[in-house]
């Protein structure tokens, strides 16, 4: 197991790669060109300066989040071929750099969607939250007003010129089924995974986040039986997994561990958060500790460790404390927190089976 810290880039990031060198335990930086737009080629001469900057403070940088998925292919419209020749070609600059895994989500519109990114919990620490009646009540353009309340840092999933387009998205969704989706991530696939299998690339989808639908749009990453479908698609081994536990974990229905078995090595990349479920539908991210939270973060850690997990996990969001500022989500020390507690579950696993 590799343990990977996200970051967003020089001048995009207020946690800084000295700083994440400090955590013990921590080999990966997963990273991404957050300034190119999905669609746009990611050049070698700029793949090459990011690693060679990461590279020079002892990490490997063999993890990219995210190679954005332009709504074009997710749409099924005719200008996806020259948007699907696009993303071939960053496959092979970053498998000729030596990236080995990419990680890319297929939710329509919105990556993610939180209704709060500052909710103040009762130990004066603040989180990012999901109001299930607030959003129910909102229109999309009130949510995108919310999260881009955080001009100082780009939101992956949120830049404002796809935005600015929204309503126009939607509509086109109205008549995309479900079907329709993974027929659309099926005719990708098939393009895309013959030249990860040649360059030994692995695509990493993320679940939906949350994993129900949104604005009636439709979502095919919620679910066990909707992961194995996708890995059906395309049943090949570069064709797999980021499993996030916190994505996941928000439906209580979703048994993290029980996929962990399940899937094993089509989980090319995980991602372990904690979210406090409320009986009303609405979610909180919480410390990793299990108690702070609805999801079985110990069980977790110990089914990566059953099945002889050798990829990268890192931790997903956290909360912020002791007065940190940054991204939403992104602060440094909790995420360093759930490093240690993450650890603290895998080396008592290991002392036990020896």
């Amino acid at each position: 197991m590799d343990i990977g810290f996200r970051w967003y880039g020089e001048g995009n990031d207020n946690v800084q790669l000295e700083n994440i060198r400090q955590i013990p335990g921590t080999t990966q930086i997963v990273w991404a060109l957050h300034h190119k737009a999905a669609g746009e080629v990611w050049e070698k001469e700029e793949i090459q300066r990011e690693i060679q900057l990461i590279e020079s403070h002892g990490f490997k940088a063999e993890v990219v989040e995210s190679v954005n998925v332009h709504e074009d292919i997710k749409l099924g419209l005719p200008s996806r071929e020259e948007y699907i020749a696009k993303y071939i070609e960053t496959i092979k600059n970053l498998g000729g750099a030596g990236v080995k895994v990419i990680c890319y989500n297929f939710m329509p519109v919105f990556d993610w969607i939180r209704t709060d990114l500052a909710k103040e919990m009762p130990d004066g620490s603040t989180a990012l939250f999901y109001e299930k009646d607030l959003l129910n009540d909102a229109s999309p353009q009130d949510i995108i007003e919310r999260v881009l309340q955080n001009p100082e840092f780009t939101m992956p999933g949120w830049e404002p010129e796809r935005l600015s387009k929204i309503e126009d998205t939607i509509q086109q969704y109205e008549s995309v089924s479900e079907d329709d989706l993974f027929s659309n991530l099926q005719y990708f696939l098939e393009r895309v995974i013959p030249v990860c299998k040649e360059h030994d690339v692995r695509l990493a989808i993320h679940p939906d986040d949350p994993p129900w639908s949104v604005f009636n749009l439709p979502r095919i990453v919620s679910n066990q039986g909707q992961l194995q479908r996708i890995l059906s698609l395309v049943d090949e081994e570069h064709n797999g997994l980021t499993l996030c536990s916190g994505a996941l974990g928000a439906n209580k229905e979703n048994d993290v561990p029980a996929m962990i078995h399940a899937f094993q090595n089509r989980i090319h990349f995980a991602h372990v958060r904690n979210v406090y479920r409320y009986d009303n539908g609405d979610f909180i991210e919480s410390s990793h500790r299990e108690e702070d939270g609805s999801v079985p973060i110990t069980d977790i850690m110990n089914a990566y460790y059953d099945i002889g997990y050798k990829g990268c996990i890192r931790p997903d969001h956290g909360r912020h404390i002791w007065d940190e500022e940054g991204r939403p989500g992104y602060g440094l020390y909790d995420r360093a927190l759930g490093i240690m507690y993450m650890l603290g579950i895998w080396d008592q696993k290991r002392k036990e089976q020896k």
